[in-house]
């Protein structure tokens, strides 16, 4: 059987009173989806743990959570800090034309010239509109837009994002 995919989306980063309640800041958009997806895979001490989730709800705003297992304060502590990530599969399918940041990443940057400019390393969310990040060969990051007058075309199984982005001679 294979190894799941593990997509992370989210954190652990605080306790919420003496029941074993975690804080969690959420990676999701929105950030609410992260109390729907169901187990939890945890980080603890570079090991991916699965846990159920007993009992979550939005507080604030943010979320807390409680794991199975977990029912006092000092279990809780352990959780701090700790990575939150879910199978890939558990990820609904997108619409046409829709992709996860993460299924982006690792892809080649080409553009219109066919020029190669890097390859996807992350993605950001700046407010106004994302921005995808392509690393050349020698380690230079180039900052794309990622908006429909920049992002061309995004095709995942040939491995390739087609930009309209000039790079400096």
């Amino acid at each position: 059987m294979a190894e799941p995919r593990l997509i992370p989306i989210g954190r652990i980063v605080g306790v919420f009173g003496v029941k074993g309640w975690v804080k969690v800041f959420s990676d999701t958009d929105p950030p609410a989806n992260i109390l729907s997806y169901a187990p939890w895979y945890v980080n603890r001490d570079g090991q991916w743990q699965v846990y159920a989730v007993a009992e979550a709800q939005a507080h604030g705003k943010g979320f807390v959570a409680r794991l199975e297992g977990c029912t006092d304060r000092d279990r809780a502590m352990a959780f701090m800090g700790c990575d939150i990530a879910v199978e890939r599969t558990q990820l609904p399918e997108l619409p046409p034309g829709e992709h996860y940041w993460v299924d982006l990443t690792g892809l080649q940057v080409v553009n219109q010239q066919g020029i190669q400019l890097g390859v996807v390393s992350h993605l950001f969310a700046t407010g106004a509109n994302d921005v995808l990040v392509a690393k050349d060969s020698l380690g230079k990051e180039i900052w794309i837009p990622y908006v429909p007058d920049y992002v061309l075309d995004v095709d995942p199984k040939a491995g390739k994002i087609r930009v309209d982005w000039e790079i400096e001679a």
